[in-house]
């Protein structure tokens, strides 16, 4: 079966990690070299890689200095220090439970770098699980509303539709202000030949109104243990509008965090200048302010169904 790069966009080569440069979609696919983990926290910082890219480059970071450090009593040390600097690049992704899961391995340094391999092995295959599950809720003829980018995942779901002789055809938001929809969702699907149209992200009820939308599906960033979800800022009033015009949200949900309920989800502000200017030019007046919330809460009773990557 054939990937989206978005799939899988980070690797370990030698002593040198490589990774999709998200922020050059569509325009170039090109990956650039990280050689150390103050490295990888810029690049999880200024989103030149995000969603599971960055969940990968937690796991590929950790495992070159696996590889990299020949004196097992320095070991542990080593990756809580690394530990640290990547909990603290995305206070809304919960990445202490991956960390804390490679401190405990690196407790046993000659079985580490197994652990670390296998579960990314586990959790490939973990993803096409949950895409498949995902498929299996679409009709023949669906016409399905996304929001953000879910690396990867739609066309694979995509994919595992049409092998059982269903159409589906896709409405992407344009996803402001990093335009993930426009860059990524869009770029992935038409790249795998799927009927794909993009709207303003202030145009969903709209949309909903003339009944061109059926179904709706989003990512989560985190996953509550209540059910409420952290995803890309917008996605609660998609919620919202779908139940008032009664048509399912499905959400493709990662493992809960250690959050009770959504109100215990740290949202991340990003720097306002991402909102206020585009391709390093400003649109807005210089004495005008921005305030951008890169995340919003979805509760859980507006979700028809999460569709769980399921680790444990």
């Amino acid at each position: 079966m054939d990937f989206s790069p978005l799939f899988w966009p980070v690797e370990l080569k030698g002593e040198t990690i490589s990774a999709l440069d998200e922020t050059k979609l569509p325009q170039r696919l090109i990956y650039f070299k990280i050689k150390n983990y103050q490295e990888a926290c810029r690049a999880i910082k200024s989103m030149k890689t995000r969603a599971i890219g960055q969940v990968l480059l937690v796991f590929y970071t950790f495992l070159l200095y696996v590889r990299r450090i020949k004196e097992e009593k320095k070991l542990l040390p080593t990756l809580s220090l690394i530990a640290k600097s990547l909990n603290a690049t995305r206070p809304t992704l919960p990445f202490k439970f991956l960390t804390d899961m490679v401190l405990d391995w690196g407790k046993e340094p000659s079985t580490v770098e197994k652990n670390i391999k296998g579960f990314l092995e586990f959790l490939k295959a973990k993803r096409i699980e949950q895409a498949q599950a995902a498929g299996a809720l679409f009709e023949d003829r669906d016409v399905i509303l996304t929001h953000c980018n879910v690396s990867g995942l739609l066309p694979l779901i995509g994919a595992f539709c049409r092998k059982q002789k269903k159409h589906i055809s896709f409405f992407v938001t344009e996803t402001r202000p990093y335009f993930q929809g426009s860059r990524l969702t869009a770029w992935e699907l038409q790249r795998a030949e799927f009927n794909v149209t993009i709207i303003p992200d202030s145009a969903v009820a709209h949309v909903f109104a003339e009944g061109l939308v059926n179904k709706v599906i989003t990512g989560a960033d985190q996953l509550a243990r209540n059910g409420d979800i952290a995803n890309k800022i917008g996605t609660y009033q998609i919620a919202l509008l779908a139940g008032k015009f009664k048509i399912p949200f499905y959400v493709l949900a990662p493992p809960p965090s250690n959050a009770g309920t959504g109100k215990d989800i740290a949202i991340e502000i990003r720097p306002d200048k991402e909102l206020l200017t585009i391709a390093g030019q400003r649109i807005a007046p210089k004495e005008v302010k921005g305030y951008y919330p890169a995340f919003d809460i979805t509760p859980a009773a507006l979700i028809t169904r999460h569709i769980y990557l399921r680790i444990s």
